[in-house]
């Protein structure tokens, strides 16, 4: 499109793709953080993201009619902004309906179902520009913004439908704030763990703090280390968004539609293994994936630097390694929302007045929304400008090395160590059978 109807010469070409997909992830880093504190101060999630596909659909008509390149900027930070409030709001309803110890199984699947429109739309978006020019993208864009705004207006948020009798509870039941207030069951234990001092905010802290607690969540390593990891991984899924059509075009001559079809390789695979990547997380915990699934990506790229010009044969190796890429960034999707999740989650409950009845995962979601977006950007930014400044060859290198130290993150820092959980002291069980005691006493 951009040499097509901008006229752009071909030497500009990866610099102004490289402009557009950043200006889309900047405009989502910006707009995540206040979507994830609206999406926790809102009753409930539904309207902003009806508003998402709103504006969603507006910047995609802007897109496709745009003509000059002011106007696709502009486009692509309304696609980028109202993607944030839609991203977050997704990942908040998720939590919410799974509950953290389900998460890397639900997140497997949802980045599986994902890649199914990932890979279908440079596919079918090269097909219907090669044959009918931009009206076919435009009418297929907004027929499938359509279905979705209706389902989204037809969808029932899980504490709505325990209004009326179905579901399994108020979420707002189940989360830990509740946990101190409810009747003692006769399934209860006697005595109850102490929550873990490492996770409890002190009250006396800075303003900022104070009108955004999250914050103070960063001071733990395992949440930095998730959102490495999210950074990392978005920055290779960047980094190949904006040179693998370049490759194709540059080594191979492809036309738009062999370009679109260049992705098959590196997403079916996460269609296939990412429930299973989520599955394993979830019973295993993250560390082993993401050292298996970044720890294997150092010697693919480094392979990828064998990638050449040529025919059949140079594009069958280019596939093959592109396949090995997808398939270990399959096992780099679960993991960081699950540790993020897992984190928030004790300091949800070691701090349920701090953070009110939805909890923060709403602004957990975002920032990891944020972190991604920041990724894709760097991505894009970082790997067009080596591709150009080093070679295609050395700029692989160049993601081996962060695949290699996301790696070593990940052994060090990923996952709930014993010093995690802590101990139950004699005084901890004198005050928690005192407490008992006292409630006994009050109901009898």
């Amino acid at each position: 499109m951009l040499e097509d109807r901008l006229r752009l010469p071909a030497s500009e070409i990866q610099s102004h793709s490289s402009s557009l997909l950043a200006a889309h992830a900047i405009s989502s880093v910006i707009f995540c953080p206040i979507a994830g504190i609206l999406m926790d101060k809102c009753s409930g999630r539904k309207l902003p993201y009806l508003t998402g596909v709103f504006v969603l659909l507006l910047a995609t008509v802007l897109f496709f009619l745009g003509s000059n390149m002011a106007a696709l900027i502009i486009a692509r930070i309304l696609q980028g902004s109202s993607g944030a409030l839609m991203w977050t709001g997704g990942q908040a309803i998720l939590i919410d309906t799974v509950g953290a110890e389900n998460v890397g199984k639900a997140t497997g699947s949802i980045f599986g179902t994902i890649s199914i429109g990932v890979l279908a739309a440079p596919v079918l978006g090269g097909i219907l520009y090669h044959k009918t020019g931009v009206t076919g993208p435009l009418a297929l864009g907004c027929s499938l913004l359509g279905v979705d705004l209706i389902m989204r207006l037809l969808m029932v948020e899980k504490k709505i439908a325990t209004k009326f009798g179905f579901g399994d509870g108020d979420p707002a039941e189940q989360r830990p704030h509740s946990e101190d207030t409810r009747e003692v069951g006769p399934d209860d234990p006697l005595l109850k763990k102490p929550q873990d001092p490492a996770y409890i905010i002190p009250l006396e802290q800075p303003r900022m703090i104070k009108s955004c607690p999250i914050l103070y969540c960063f001071k733990n390593v395992r949440l930095l280390t998730a959102n490495w990891i999210t950074l990392i991984q978005a920055t290779i899924l960047g980094a190949l968004d904006a040179t693998v059509p370049t490759v194709g075009e540059e080594y191979y001559d492809f036309n738009s539609l062999q370009t679109g079809l260049l992705f098959i390789p590196i997403l079916v695979p996460g269609l296939i293994l990412g429930p299973v990547a989520g599955g394993i997380t979830d019973r295993q915990g993250p560390k082993t994936i993401v050292v298996l699934g970044f720890g294997l990506l150092v010697p693919i790229f480094i392979l990828l630097r064998i990638a050449q010009p040529g025919g059949l044969v140079e594009v069958l190796i280019y596939c093959f390694l592109l396949t090995l890429c997808g398939t270990c960034l399959a096992f780099t999707n679960p993991p960081a929302l699950v540790e993020s999740t897992l984190v928030i989650e004790k300091y949800h409950k070691a701090n349920p007045e701090i953070f009110g009845p939805n909890g923060p995962y709403a602004q957990v979601s975002s920032i990891t929304g944020f972190t991604y977006n920041a990724g894709t950007a760097l991505g894009s930014l970082l790997a067009g400008a080596l591709k150009d400044a080093i070679g295609y060859g050395n700029m692989n290198l160049v993601t081996a090395a962060l695949s290699l130290i996301t790696a070593l993150l990940g052994f060090l820092y990923t996952g709930e160590k014993p010093a995690d959980t802590p101990a139950d002291t004699p005084a901890d069980w004198a005050v928690s059978s005192r407490s008992f005691a006292t409630r006994i006493d009050s109901n009898v």
